[in-house]
C-alpha cells in the first residue's frame, strides 16, 4: 500500500502540512494481528445506534441529558448520556424536514445543543450557541431543513462554551442523517469517540497538559463500544457513515482488507466516489463511505498522525492521534454476483466563479499570559458579547484562515458551508465543501461563504474543544 499522494491528500481536502506518511511498511506494523495497540480482549457484537425517523415531514424527539450507569467496555461506568444512549439516537430526516427537540437538563450543570453541519437558522430557538439551559429547566428547540438542504452526515452534541468539551468527552453526541438514495445493500453508522475512566467508572478528569494539548481519551469507542466486530457479505456494498465525534483526536483511516471509496466528506459529495487507503477525519469531520469485502477478515483502524503541540509542552511523535483499531470486519463467503453499484455523478456549485465581495483574514492565536496559556483569534480571546466578524446579508465572502501555531487546528464554521478554494498553496481541483477545514501548524486555508439566505448571530471556532473552551472562538453576525 502506498501513501495518498499530495494531489489527493488535497482531493480530500483534510490532510495539511504535518501530516503523516505511512506507506506499506508501516501500515502493517500498525495494524499486526501482535501489535499491543490492537489487540483485541474479545470483541463485542456490532450494534447500531437506535434511529429515529421522521414521519410527514416532522421529527419530535425528546432528550434527557443525565449522568446514567452503563456498561462501557467491561466496566460499570457513569457517564453523560441523551435519553440513556450513548451515542444518542440517529435522527433520520429528509431536506424539508421540521426537527422538534425538547431537552431536559438534568445535570447539576447548564448545557445546550449544537445541530452540528446543519445549514438552518442560529436564532431563538434554533441552532443558537448562545443559549444555556439551566439545570432541571427544559427548551424546546425548532429546527427547520431547508427544501434543498444537501443530503449527507450530521451529528448533535452541546456547545455551551467553557463546558464543550467535558460533555461531549462524557457521553453527549449523536448522528444526524439527512437521507438520499444511494442503492447499497445495508447503511452503518459509525460514531468514533473517546474517553477516560477511573477505576470508580467515573470520567477521569482533564488535567492542565491534557486541557493545551486537546484531550484524548484512553478509550476509543465505536457506537459506544471498544473493537466491536461486524459481518458483511462478500461482494455487497455497504454505506458507512463515520463521525469523528473524539474532544481532539485526529482519525487517520486505513481500512485493511476492505474496498473502500470515498462518497463524501462533511456534506461535500465528491463528482464520483474514488477509491481510498487513507482518510483523515479531523474532530468534527464525517465520512460517507462505501465498503465492499472480500471473502476473509478485514479492519478499519487508524495509523498515527502527528498534529504538533502547544509551545514548549509539545509531544512526541506517535504521543497524540495514535494507530488504533476501531471495529473488526468477517466478510462471509457467498455465491451471489458481486454488486454493481453505480453512483450518478454529482455536480456541486462552485464560487470560484464569483467574484468576492471581501476578503477577510482570520488567524489563530496562542500565548502566555500571567503565567496561563491563552487561546483565541487575532490576539483576542472569544467574548460572546463582542461580535468579531460583521457580515453583510446576501454576500460572497473569501476568508483567509492562517495558522502560525506549532500544531494543527480545524477551523468550524456553524450553519454556513465552506467551500475550499486553496489548502497550503494548492487548490483542488473540483468543489470541496467542508463545515470543519483543518489548518495545518504554520499554514494557511483560502474558503469561500456564501452568506445568501440565512442570517444570524453564531460562532466559528477550533474544533480541538479544550482550545475552544479556553477562548479559541468567534462571532459572526450576518445582517
Amino acid at each position: 500500500m502506498e501513501p495518498i499522494s499530495r494531489r489527493q491528500a488535497l482531493q480530500l481536502g483534510l490532510v495539511g502540512a504535518a501530516s503523516v506518511a505511512v506507506g506499506a511498511t508501516g501500515l502493517a506494523r500498525s495494524l499486526s494481528s501482535d501489535s499491543p495497540v490492537l489487540a483485541s480482549t474479545g470483541s463485542p457484537r456490532w450494534r447500531e445506534p437506535p434511529e429515529l425517523r421522521s414521519s410527514g415531514g416532522r421529527l419530535e424527539v425528546n432528550l434527557e441529558v443525565a449522568l446514567t450507569r452503563l456498561d462501557l467496555a467491561g466496566t460499570d461506568a457513569h457517564v453523560l448520556t441523551y435519553s440513556g444512549e450513548l451515542p444518542g439516537a440517529t435522527w433520520r430526516v429528509s431536506p424539508g424536514d421540521r426537527i422538534a427537540v425538547r431537552l431536559v437538563n438534568r445535570l447539576d450543570a447548564p448545557t445546550n445543543l449544537h445541530f452540528h453541519g446543519l445549514h438552518v437558522s442560529p436564532e431563538g430557538n434554533g441552532d443558537n450557541p448562545f443559549l444555556s439551559i439551566e439545570p432541571g429547566q427544559a427548551f424546546d428547540y425548532e429546527i427547520r431543513l431547508p427544501e434543498d438542504h444537501p443530503p449527507g452526515t450530521y451529528w448533535y452534541h452541546p456547545h455551551l462554551h467553557g463546558l464543550v468539551a467535558d460533555q461531549l468527552f462524557g457521553g453527549l453526541y449523536g448522528a444526524v442523517v439527512v437521507a438520499d438514495d444511494v442503492p447499497v445493500a445495508r447503511e452503518r453508522v459509525l460514531v468514533v469517540s473517546d474517553i477516560s475512566l477511573q477505576q470508580d467508572g467515573t470520567v477521569r478528569p482533564v488535567t492542565v497538559p491534557e486541557q493545551m494539548a486537546g484531550r484524548e481519551g484512553e478509550l476509543v469507542l465505536v457506537n459506544g463500544q471498544v473493537e466491536p466486530h461486524l459481518s458483511i457479505r462478500a461482494g455487497q456494498t455497504e454505506r458507512w457513515r463515520v463521525i469523528n465525534a473524539c474532544s481532539s483526536r485526529f482519525l487517520n483511516l486505513a481500512p485493511e482488507g476492505l474496498g473502500v471509496r470515498a462518497l463524501a466528506v462533511d456534506a461535500g459529495r465528491y463528482p464520483e466516489p474514488f477509491d481510498v487507503e487513507r482518510l483523515l477525519l479531523a474532530p468534527g469531520n464525517r465520512a460517507d463511505l462505501l465498503v465492499t469485502a472480500t471473502a476473509g477478515a478485514g479492519r478499519l483502524g487508524t495509523v498515527g498522525y502527528d498534529r504538533g503541540g502547544p509551545m514548549m509542552m509539545r509531544a512526541g511523535p506517535g504521543d497524540l492521534s495514535g494507530p488504533v483499531l476501531l471495529a473488526t470486519v468477517a466478510a462471509t463467503a457467498d455465491d451471489a454476483e458481486p454488486d454493481r453499484l453505480t453512483v450518478p455523478p454529482v455536480r456541486q456549485p462552485d464560487l470560484r466563479d464569483r467574484r468576492p465581495d471581501r476578503q477577510r483574514v482570520l488567524e489563530f492565536s496562542m500565548g502566555m499570559r500571567m503565567a496561563r496559556m491563552t487561546f483565541g483569534f487575532d490576539g483576542r480571546e472569544f467574548d460572546p458579547d463582542r461580535t468579531d466578524q460583521q457580515v453583510r446579508a446576501g454576500s460572497l465572502e473569501e476568508w483567509v484562515i492562517r495558522n502560525p501555531t506549532p500544531m494543527d487546528h480545524p477551523f468550524h464554521l456553524h450553519v454556513w458551508p465552506m467551500q475550499v478554494v486553496d489548502h497550503s498553496g494548492t487548490g483542488p481541483r473540483e468543489p470541496m465543501w467542508r463545515d470543519v477545514v483543518n489548518v495545518p501548524a504554520r499554514g494557511e486555508v483560502t474558503v469561500r461563504i456564501d452568506f445568501a439566505d440565512i442570517g444570524g448571530r453564531t460562532v466559528y471556532h477550533c474544533h480541538i474543544l479544550d482550545h475552544e473552551d479556553a477562548g479559541m472562538m468567534g462571532v459572526v453576525e450576518v445582517r
